[in-house]
């Protein structure tokens, strides 16, 4: 896959124009200037969330789970990636796996 305009550019100018296109919807677009930042900096938990939505959103369970057990490992009290992972198992059937992670997720943000 070649490069394109919105690939190019600062990670800063990247990551604005990522959530731009999250926010459009176009979730394949923002993808692809993501999993370039990700790939750029993997211990940074914003960009990395913002991908696991992104395939969320997308229907691409699979890469979100990755992304979000990614996450979990970086940084185990990140409550809304733990939120995103049950949401993630659930609507792949996996309400077993699921349960776990959403209860943890309502414990740590006091729900």
């Amino acid at each position: 896959m070649s490069e394109t305009y919105y690939e190019f550019g600062t990670a800063a100018e990247r990551w604005d124009r990522a959530q731009l296109f999250f926010d459009a919807k176009e979730y394949q677009t923002a993808a692809r200037i993501l999993r370039g930042l990700v790939d750029e900096a993997p211990e940074q938990v914003a960009q990395r969330l913002l991908l696991a939505r992104t395939y969320y959103h997308s229907a691409q369970l699979g890469r979100a789970e990755t992304e979000l057990r990614a996450i979990l490992e970086l940084n185990p009290v990140e409550d809304y990636a733990r939120l995103m992972l049950g949401r993630t198992l659930e609507r792949q059937g996996r309400p077993d796996e699921a349960a776990p992670h959403l209860r943890m997720a309502a414990a740590m943000s006091g729900e």
